[in-house]
């Protein structure tokens, strides 16, 4: 007769079954998850044909994007502002206005201050026309870095991270309406854009971590100064500028096409992830001109600061000085929240008309 099994032997057998089915899913999800993944990568390299560290032929790279000229694209940008400059006017003004009852402006305290600074310790260093060029420059760049505006609360700080974003939303949604023969008001942009805030905010923060090659850089450059690095001109300093430059250069590299895929995540139902990838195979070979034409917004934008600012600082300076009793008066801080307002604006337009002539010509990744 035969012995039937124990119940632990039985036991055993379950287990070691379980064991083995166990094994064979584990090994069936790796496989699954192996493959997913080499697919991924085949597409990848099929979309981004460039391998780093690696030459890439020139015969291999070549890709058609026809631009305009730095100044005739820049006229376009600006013809396209005045043709609908009361919509673009109504931007700058409703968020100008939002950001000084939630924010405020520039202290006309600090302005002072800083302008009292320069005039007493400048006057032996700079002096005649040029002196006063040279100290109205000074100001607008403390401006620029905030050095007039007091300690932002942390309520102030979200609220200056929002009004920018909604800036940005509404000039890009209304251009884009424009773009298509529409001709929208400037209260549809105003109800209608700030759908896909969250979306824009969190490319946003992939731009923040894109800048810590910058901030690297900065900490650097710092520590470089405060131990005396760049009074020496020996190998250490040529190794330290080249550190400095390849930071910088790994920023601009990485930013060129986040600022593309601003524009691409307001498209509706864009993910934040898909609208980096999608920009990332827009630049593939066009990297260099695009970031050129970036670099030539910036540019504008500085010298037009500079054109009605160190102006308007003279003027003020030469006002106040033959009638003390305005001196109260903000003119400079109003005028650089203004300034500022039109700055957003004229950044998202050029880089959302930019963004267009990129799409008009749909080459294959090269």
């Amino acid at each position: 007769m035969s012995k039937k099994p124990t119940l632990a032997k039985k036991s055993v057998a379950k287990k070691t079954a379980a064991s083995k089915n166990n094994k064979n899913a584990y090994q069936s999800k790796w496989r699954h998850f192996s493959q997913s993944l080499y697919e991924r990568l085949a597409v990848f390299k099929a979309r981004r044909p460039h391998r780093s560290f690696r030459l890439t032929r020139r015969r291999d790279y070549a890709r058609s994007l026809t631009l305009p000229g730095y100044w005739s694209f820049t006229n376009h940008v600006r013809k396209t502002i005045v043709a609908n400059k009361r919509l673009f006017l109504s931007i700058a003004i409703f968020y100008g206005l939002l950001t000084a009852l939630l924010i405020g402006f520039a202290s006309q305290d600090n302005y002072m201050y800083f302008s009292d600074i320069l005039r007493n310790l400048g006057g032996e260093i700079l002096n005649g026309a040029w002196g006063e060029l040279g100290k109205a420059s000074l100001l607008v760049a403390s401006g620029v870095t905030g050095s007039f505006s007091n300690p932002l609360s942390e309520i102030q700080q979200v609220y200056t991270v929002i009004i920018i974003l909604l800036t940005w939303l509404t000039t890009v949604w209304l251009l884009r309406a424009v773009m298509t023969g529409s001709k929208p008001k400037f209260r549809d942009g105003l109800y209608s854009a700030g759908a896909p805030i969250i979306p824009t905010f969190m490319v946003l923060l992939a731009a923040v971590v894109q800048l810590l090659p910058v901030a690297i850089a900065a900490a650097g450059f710092a520590a470089a100064i405060a131990s005396g690095l760049l009074e020496e001109n020996g190998v250490e300093s040529m190794v330290f500028w080249t550190a400095i430059v390849g930071l910088l250069g790994l920023s601009l590299y990485w930013m060129t096409s986040t600022f593309m895929a601003l524009i691409v995540v307001t498209l509706p139902g864009m993910y934040p992830w898909n609208a980096l990838k999608i920009a990332g195979d827009m630049v593939v070979g066009r990297r260099l001109r695009i970031l050129l034409r970036i670099l030539w917004m910036v540019l504008m934008a500085v010298i037009v600061w500079f054109v009605i600012m160190v102006p308007l600082i003279l003027f003020d300076t030469w006002l106040k000085g033959v009638w003390p009793a305005i001196e109260w008066l903000p003119l400079v801080p109003i005028v650089m929240l203004i300034l500022s307002s039109c700055t957003v604006v004229w950044i998202a337009s050029y880089v959302y008309l930019l963004y267009r002539k990129v799409v008009d010509d749909d080459s294959n990744p090269a």
